[in-house]
């Protein structure tokens, strides 16, 4: 009896408080907070950013909470990227190109010419031909998790005039990401940067006369169909490029459930974009009321196409990395074109 007691007093007793004075600690643990700005704004975001952070927050059941915030409200787009790196916000969801992050790959986020024809193109070329894995190294140079890549809508003009030959972009100030304003100069083009959120009021007081920044879904979603009633059918490309991004110290503190959870979560966002642009590209081009559709022939539009190929080997010029990465998508168009319907008409 002696004996037993004593045991208790020094083995159950003492397991029994270290299971007291363990829970405390437990129950005391916050929530891990983050906070992700995006490129888009508000009207946008609904689509493109809200359902994947929402989805995340429920599933995460208190152990995780990310604070969405749209374009423009805690930094400029062009500082995000130093903002991340920083530390100052946790994660952004964009392209490289606009947030102007200081890496090798830079150059081939948002839209590089005529690099893409379809929306899936993208998921393809980071998942199957290795762009992921490019991606991934070189921000790692930076401090920058690359979480993951995904499509958005294809590039085309909206603009005040009709354009139906290349001669009517001429002079015409448009708001569009850098490397594209680069390359459209060529043909005439002004590039003008102005904040996300000021594009409308600008094409209204007459600082912008176009917009090459997206298709024809997100010019109705965001209100640009009401200052920019011509739509160019043809494309600059087939879809933008964005990802997901964190600041590698925070994605390191993070355990590595609530890491493949927010892998997942932002892996539907970029299966949401694929359908949701996919059918309103179509239907608001056959049903919409406020943009007219306008055409530049396609023996024009070849010119724009080789032009593309020029400015492809212009890039691939600057150094082993975007050379690498141009390489990459020559050898995946090559390939589509060869393997013919559906993946290339012409």
């Amino acid at each position: 009896m002696t004996t037993t007691r004593r045991k208790f007093l020094t083995t159950g007793a003492l397991a029994a408080g270290a299971s007291t004075l363990a829970a405390p600690a437990v129950l005391a643990q916050s929530p891990i907070k983050w906070r992700m700005q995006t490129y888009a704004g508000a009207a946008l975001g609904e689509h493109v950013a809200k359902p994947a952070i929402e989805a995340f927050n429920t599933i995460a059941n208190g152990q995780m909470e990310i604070e969405l915030f749209y374009a423009d409200q805690l930094v400029p787009t062009s500082e995000l990227f130093r903002a991340m790196q920083s530390g100052t916000i946790d994660a952004v969801q964009s392209d490289d190109d606009s947030m102007a992050s200081p890496t090798e790959v830079t150059v081939f986020g948002g839209y590089f010419p005529m690099a893409l024809r379809y929306s899936l193109d993208v998921p393809a070329l980071f998942n199957t031909w290795g762009l992921n894995e490019i991606w991934a190294e070189e921000y790692a140079k930076v401090g920058v998790k690359h979480i993951s890549a995904g499509a958005w809508d294809p590039c085309h003009f909206a603009m005040k005039e009709p354009v139906n030959t290349l001669a009517d972009l001429r002079g015409k100030r448009v708001f569009t990401f850098p490397t594209a304003g680069r390359f459209l100069a060529q043909f005439g083009v002004v590039p003008v940067t102005v904040p996300w959120e000021d594009v409308e009021v600008a094409m209204q007081t007459g600082e912008l006369d176009g917009i090459a920044w997206s298709g024809i879904t997100e010019d109705y979603t965001v209100g640009w169909s009401k200052v920019a009633p011509y739509f160019l059918t043809n494309n600059i490309s087939g879809a933008w490029i964005g990802h997901f991004f964190a600041n590698m110290d925070r994605w390191n503190e993070v355990p590595p459930h609530l890491q493949e959870l927010m892998r997942v979560c932002f892996e539907q966002s970029h299966y949401y974009r694929q359908h949701w642009y996919w059918a309103g590209e179509a239907k608001l081009r056959v049903e919409g009321s406020d943009m007219q559709l306008t055409t530049i022939p396609d023996a024009e539009w070849a010119q724009v196409e080789e032009a593309a190929k020029v400015f492809w080997d212009e890039i691939a010029a600057e150094s082993e990395v975007k050379a690498k990465v141009v390489d990459i998508i020559k050898r995946y168009n090559e390939a589509m074109g060869k393997a013919g319907r559906p993946y290339r008409y012409t």
